[in-house]
């Protein structure tokens, strides 16, 4: 089973970069969307649901900002919507599908590149996702984690890591709080298959920054320890412009 995640930074401006057209090459079984920045009725989800997909949607209350999806064309059990707290749920940051024995976790973390306040904000819904997740892991035993992290891991994860250590998105306290999530019993599924620098899933419209490859590592595929036998590729396809993400890729054989 193809999943695919995907920062689109606005999907109705991906729509009109020609997302759907890549979309009909790869056809993944899932495709998991952070940032569509849309309203459900201003998403397109016709061109999705023509080609046999059912779109779900969790858009933020505030129009043109944050928001999660997923397209699926593959039978879901439930769709839950939300983290479960009102100041990130507003936000619409977390959407999650149960399918089969697996659960599915996308979800838009915040930024805390605009001041103080957000970088707190980002904290505390990193606290918060840690909670959901060990709950969850009480309920389900096959998890997979997706979406936009807004967090570069390892300094391999960065460009010039040592010039960005007091950067939010390469903080120590984030990357600390990445290790316990992955102690949690979650691996990193690109790191199984790929240990080469210079990969990167964002970069800056700023300087040229993606011409040059100055870019950050901060969109994954999680996925739990008892399901990593299963994993059969993981990939970031680097070379897809719709957004200043691009698209990252697993594959698994799941039982």
């Amino acid at each position: 089973m193809k999943f695919i995640s995907y920062n689109l930074n606005g999907i109705r401006a991906a729509l009109n970069k020609g997302l759907i057209d890549w979309f009909k090459d790869e056809l993944p079984d899932i495709f998991c969307i952070q940032e569509s920045k849309a309203q459900s009725d201003q998403i397109e989800s016709k061109l999705f649901e023509d080609l046999g997909y059912a779109c779900y949607w969790n858009s933020a209350e505030k129009k043109g900002y944050s928001g999660t999806g997923i397209v699926s064309r593959v039978p879901i059990n439930h769709v839950y919507f939300g983290i479960g707290l009102d100041k990130f749920d507003i936000e619409g940051r977390l959407i999650r599908a149960d399918i089969g024995d697996y659960s599915l976790v996308c979800s838009y973390f915040p930024s805390g590149t605009m001041g103080d306040h957000r970088q707190e904000f980002k904290m505390e819904y990193l606290r918060a996702f840690t909670s959901y997740v060990k709950k969850l892991m009480q309920e389900r035993s096959k998890i997979i984690l997706t979406g936009d992290f807004n967090i570069c891991h390892k300094p391999i994860d960065i460009n010039n890591p040592e010039k960005h250590t007091t950067v939010s998105g390469f903080l120590p306290e984030e990357r600390e709080w990445f290790d316990q999530l992955v102690e949690l019993g979650f691996v990193d599924t690109f790191r199984v298959f790929c240990q080469e620098p210079n990969r990167y899933s964002w970069w800056s419209y700023r300087g040229g920054a993606r011409a040059r490859n100055v870019g950050w590592r901060i969109d994954y595929f999680l996925v739990s320890e008892n399901i990593k036998h299963e994993l059969k590729c993981a990939d970031i396809q680097d070379w897809v412009v719709h957004s200043d993400h691009c698209p990252v890729i697993v594959d698994l054989n799941l039982g």
